[in-house]
């Protein structure tokens, strides 16, 4: 369905969109610094030895390129492919998703794009990273989106509007620091990451 404007949307958000979101920056926050050299090499492998050697600004972000290089633009398989990376790649992956979707159009744009696919899995991509708050709000967008496409299955004949945008408030508004967790988990397991 989007999968042409999926690959377009990954490659622009890995190069312009992932440190940004990732880093949690906002309008008033400082620009992010820029990867060093090493890091901004985009891995084919990571072993807890290249996890330890990339500074914390740029540990995510290096992760999320690692997915897409295995990918490889083969968004028709992208499902599968991910879940053969190691679980907390996947965890990594699939909350980056969440992220940059509801910050760049609303959980309605998120579950519309191919992204969407791994909604189920968000709300174990979270708990993963002890990412309580978004997890149960993950839960909530998945409960009001089966509403929502209930609703539009009764109503065939009108296109009632999605009950999804106070989520999105919510979702922006949250004080539950996702990046560190993250970063901690890596730190503390980069085993979980690497596969190795």
């Amino acid at each position: 369905m989007l999968r042409a404007s999926r690959a377009g949307a990954v490659k622009h958000a890995l190069a312009v969109v992932a440190s940004a979101a990732l880093m949690g920056a906002c309008n008033d926050a400082p620009e992010a610094p820029a990867m060093s050299n090493d890091a901004a090499k985009v891995r084919t492998e990571l072993t807890p030895a290249i996890l330890a050697s990339i500074p914390d600004v740029d540990l995510q972000q290096v992760i999320v390129e690692y997915v897409g290089a295995r990918i490889n633009g083969d968004y028709e398989h992208e499902v599968a492919i991910v879940s053969e990376l190691p679980i907390g790649a996947q965890a990594l992956y699939i909350t980056w998703l969440v992220e940059t979707g509801v910050n760049n159009g609303g959980f309605e744009k998120y579950y519309f794009s191919t992204a969407g696919e791994f909604a189920d899995q968000a709300v174990e991509a979270f708990e993963f990273f002890s990412a309580r708050e978004h997890a149960a709000l993950m839960r909530d967008a998945n409960s009001v989106r089966a509403l929502d496409a209930e609703r539009k299955r009764l109503n065939r004949d009108a296109d009632p509007p999605s009950q999804l945008g106070p989520l999105d408030a919510r979702f922006r508004a949250m004080k539950e620091d996702l990046d560190a967790l993250r970063i901690a988990k890596i730190r503390a397991m980069p085993e979980l990451f690497s596969g190795k």
